[in-house]
């Protein structure tokens, strides 16, 4: 136990990560053996359906490489790109209590090719800075999805940004305010809506925030993790998960994709 207090939650989930990988068995520990409530549908609760996940891994073993990790709280939050049946990118929330994990939400994708502007799912700013204005910036992001994305108050979207100065991840999105504007005017043609009806939850550290929403894509049920990066009081960048949730008939545990703590 001398060893695990002297790591970070952010280290130890770093290496909880990298064990779906080494299956490192002193990083498993790190997992609250009595208590570990997992919200990823596919995956049995407890750490017996986090072994079993393991035991599902190729001959040639899972590919694990985190990204960015942040520490909100009891909260850690990553974005890790994974060869888990096929490369895919994803964003993982761990709670940790005493020391331990006890609980894990998740959203994955598989991984696209670069878009418009040529930036990948997970390229770009990695500095955590701005630790002081960490509130305000979860503020300020929790403000915009709400605005904009759930209750659709346009008028409002100029505010949140810098000009047209706006660099996008999400695969099928260009930079700006104006290639949002173009993704979006061709979603509706093809009758294709994106819905937001509710924010579960928002975790920052310094200049990223992460929002995790629930509503529709394309009328299918579905998870929402968007990842912002905040510069002087504007939304600067941006990466985003879009995850259709699982439904009922195939989950493998009932805990259901979010129910945040209070």
């Amino acid at each position: 136990m001398e060893t695990i207090a002297k790591l970070s939650n952010k280290e130890k989930t770093i290496a909880v990560l990298k064990s779906i990988e080494t299956g490192d068995k002193k990083a498993i520990s790190y997992i609250n053996p009595n208590k570990y409530t997992q919200h990823n549908l596919s995956v049995a609760d407890g750490l017996a359906g986090f072994g079993a996940l393991l035991q599902l891994a190729p001959a040639d073993g899972f590919k694990v490489k985190t990204i960015r990790a942040f520490q909100d709280g009891d909260y850690v939050f990553t974005q890790t790109v994974y060869d888990f049946f096929g490369p895919k990118v994803g964003f993982d929330v761990f709670r940790f209590e005493n020391g331990l994990i006890v609980e894990h939400w998740d959203n994955l994708i598989e991984v696209a090719a670069a878009n418009p502007s040529k930036h990948t799912q997970t390229d770009g700013t990695t500095s955590n800075t701005d630790l002081d204005k960490t509130e305000a910036n979860k503020t300020l992001v929790s403000n915009f999805v709400n605005d904009i994305l759930v209750n659709g108050k346009m008028e409002k979207l100029q505010g949140y940004f810098n000009g047209d100065h706006y660099i996008q991840h999400n695969p099928n999105i260009a930079d700006g305010l104006s290639g949002l504007g173009q993704a979006i005017e061709a979603m509706a043609k093809q009758g294709i809506r994106m819905e937001y009806n509710t924010v579960h939850k928002v975790l920052g550290e310094g200049n990223f925030v992460l929002t995790i929403s629930e509503g529709k894509f394309a009328n299918k049920p579905t998870s929402y993790y968007d990842l912002f990066r905040v510069e002087d009081g504007k939304i600067a960048e941006h990466w985003d998960v879009v995850e259709t949730i699982t439904p009922e008939t195939d989950r493998k545990n009932t805990n259901g994709k979010f129910n945040f703590p209070n």
